[in-house]
């Protein structure tokens, strides 16, 4: 008999993950020191201004430091939109984002530097877990989020270790799930499906139509194991029936949000944030209303899925 969510949700005791992959070496960083937030996600990053050229040497290690802690912090940092952009690009190609014709009336956006304003007139919905763009055939390899604004108290923003989940799934739900793919469609969402017109609709989805990934994603760099579902854009298994779909998909989701794997951060004044969106999901708090926020935020490029085996 399969697991029911229940069983997955409920277990008790304890849940410690491995940070790293067995892959991987854990070494010291020299270029910078690195704070661990907790046991396997999220690190700050003391001794390092990244608005200013990054040697090679540091750039290795930072892209060490992501792979290890998934979310990096930077704090107190002197940087504006062109150090942003240079920040990012040092990552991969500066993408738009695919919408970004409709101008999306979460805020101003450029080409590459999407501004998202949240404010009286237009409250947050980003609280809900999610993979930026795991819709798109090449979803979004990481972000780089910088706070331009922030409420006095709120706001925060949270990750949750997708390695972690997967490592600490039971054996027989994993053995389910390795090689299973799910459906990923935009047009649920009310950030974009419910906020279009039907011809709008009918156009993006010409453009955009539903894709197919892995449920476990297999990072190239790192050989680590990672769910890839979440509630916002995940529509349903592939060659499952409907209520074993759901089934299997509520005890993910439930299982992905346990504490354990979670990283919270506190956002202040000139904070920056890069994670890496294959192997996290993320959530805005929506819990400073009417208070403004207002954040920048660049994406980097993406890559198609790679499942157990590389397929």
């Amino acid at each position: 008999m399969h697991p029911t969510a229940s069983d997955v949700l409920y277990a008790s005791g304890p849940l410690v993950a491995a940070r790293l992959s067995e892959h991987m070496e854990r070494r010291d960083y020299q270029g910078f020191t690195v704070h661990p937030v907790t046991p396997t996600i999220g690190a700050e990053i003391e001794g390092l201004q990244i608005g200013g050229e990054l040697s090679e040497s540091v750039l290795a290690e930072l892209r060490r430091a992501l792979h290890e802690f998934k979310v990096l912090v930077f704090r107190d940092q002197d940087i504006d939109r062109d150090g942003h952009r240079r920040f990012a690009s040092c990552w991969g190609p500066i993408e738009r984002h695919p919408f970004t014709s409709l101008k999306a009336s979460s805020g101003q956006t450029d080409a590459d530097v999407a501004t998202l304003v949240r404010h009286t007139q237009r409250g947050a919905i980003e609280n809900n877990w999610h993979n930026d763009v795991s819709w798109h055939e090449r979803p979004s390899v990481g972000a780089v989020l910088r706070a331009v604004e922030v409420p006095a108290v709120g706001g925060d923003t949270l990750w949750v270790d997708t390695g972690a989940a997967y490592d600490l799934l039971p054996e027989s739900v994993r053995q389910r799930i390795d090689g299973l793919w799910a459906e990923h469609d935009w047009r649920q969402t009310e950030e974009f499906g419910q906020r279009m017109t039907p011809d709008e609709i009918g156009r993006f989805h010409q453009a955009f139509p539903p894709v197919e990934h892995p449920i476990v994603w297999e990072i190239p760099e790192t050989g680590r194991r990672v769910l890839f579902v979440n509630t916002i854009f995940t529509t349903r298994i592939i060659g499952l029936g409907q209520e074993e779909s759901d089934e299997l998909l509520t005890l993910l989701y439930r299982h992905i949000r346990r504490p354990e794997f979670q990283f919270r951060l506190r956002w202040r004044p000139d904070t920056v944030a890069i994670w890496d969106n294959r192997s996290t999901q993320h959530y805005a708090s929506s819990d400073y209303f009417p208070q403004r926020r207002v954040m920048d935020r660049i994406s980097i490029g993406g890559v198609r899925p790679v499942g157990i085996g590389g397929k």
